[in-house]
């Protein structure tokens, strides 16, 4: 029996009302921030959340953790909806969620020394005695690769990777089996990149955590994540394993994504037609599917029908009409439709034909 999602997200929506008027305010628009997400986190696994700057990976993350209030949607920890929790209940969930920000400085208060800002969440769910929560400081301080002496210091004092590191043992304080990790390394140098990222790796295998790892950058993605979930404007576009996203991707975005990864040899760039213009604004989203005005393959079905996400393959979901009509990936040699989507196309223009014909008059009866 397969065993149910740790965590699971299903429809939720985060939508800012946009408002005119001084004297009468009236709502004349929403910026759809999040737009339908759904995903599930398995226990034990690190999920991936990709996407390019904009596209609603942060704030998916605020509001998985009730951060922020969702518009609407569920969010399902074991079963038990977190939506329709709040106060005592709401406070002892969280102690299942933790989050590390993206920039390590600004998530540490600066008046709080060390010890305390790690013993603080122990102290707020009564973890513990004063002396016993000093004493798990000095072992999450030595689990994350600092010293017991800096326990004693001010977030000031260190490097961007020690207060990096010092998120994760405050996450990791009241033992969480869920940690939702903003881009956690994309406000460090490369070397140190890389030993954060080791770094909860081993703590994963050692405590059997499950990340919500949201992240921009595919190399690192590659290396940690189990499954990868891309989105794109609000939307999650596609849901594959690591291994099939990256050899074989069966949405245009995706594609688009790998093949923008920089290479080592500049002589062996890619020829794949790469994205024109910008982000769609959250305000206006387009019709029919939502990456249209910017896909290189786009149809006229693309422009009037929304696709689902659907599943082409065991645990690979696209949302794209010709998912199956993509040749096989190659970031560079290219890439067009198959040949056999021409038949759905055909199809598709025979029915708008017939849905646009005007209808043959009928006959007048004789007299």
């Amino acid at each position: 029996m397969t065993e149910a999602p740790l965590l699971e997200a299903v429809g939720v929506a985060k939508h800012y009302p946009v408002k005119k008027g001084l004297i009468v305010s009236r709502q004349v628009g929403a910026v759809r921030a999040v737009d339908g997400v759904s995903f599930a986190l398995n226990r034990g696994e690190t999920l991936a959340l990709v996407g390019e700057s904009g596209c609603g990976k942060s704030t998916t993350a605020r509001v998985v953790m009730r951060l922020i209030e969702p518009t609407a949607g569920d969010i399902l920890f074991k079963g038990q909806n977190v939506t329709e929790v709040g106060g005592a209940r709401l406070r002892a969930l969280r102690r299942h969620l933790q989050i590390v920000f993206q920039d390590p400085y600004a998530s540490l208060n600066p008046r709080l020394t060390v010890a305390d800002a790690v013993a603080e969440p122990m102290a707020v769910h009564g973890i513990g005695s004063a002396a016993s929560r000093r004493e798990r400081v000095v072992e999450l301080l030595r689990l994350t690769g600092l010293r017991p002496f800096h326990a004693d210091r001010y977030p000031h004092e260190f490097s961007g990777g020690q207060r990096q590191r010092i998120g994760i043992a405050r996450a990791l304080a009241v033992e969480p089996e869920v940690v939702v990790l903003d881009e956690p390394v994309s406000a460090l140098d490369v070397s140190i990149q890389a030993q954060v990222v080791n770094l909860l790796g081993d703590l994963q295998q050692r405590l059997g955590l499950s990340y919500l790892f949201i992240a921009h950058d595919l190399a690192v993605v590659k290396h940690v994540a189990d499954r990868v979930a891309v989105m794109y404007l609000g939307r999650i576009v596609e849901v594959a394993p690591k291994r099939a996203l990256f050899s074989d991707p069966r949405h245009p975005y995706t594609r688009a994504l790998l093949a923008a990864i920089p290479r080592p040899d500049p002589s062996r760039r890619g020829t794949v037609t790469p994205l024109g213009g910008d982000l769609p604004s959250p305000l206006a989203i387009p019709s029919g599917c939502r990456f249209h005005t910017r896909c290189p393959l786009a149809q006229p079905l693309c422009k009037e029908s929304d696709p689902p996400l659907r599943e082409i393959a065991p645990g690979h979901t696209s949302a794209c009409h010709f998912a199956e009509d993509l040749p096989r990936f190659d970031a560079e040699a290219g890439a067009g439709l198959a040949p056999v989507a021409a038949r759905r196309l055909a199809a598709f223009a025979a029915a708008r034909e017939s849905r646009t014909a005007e209808p043959t008059p009928a006959p007048v009866p004789a007299a």
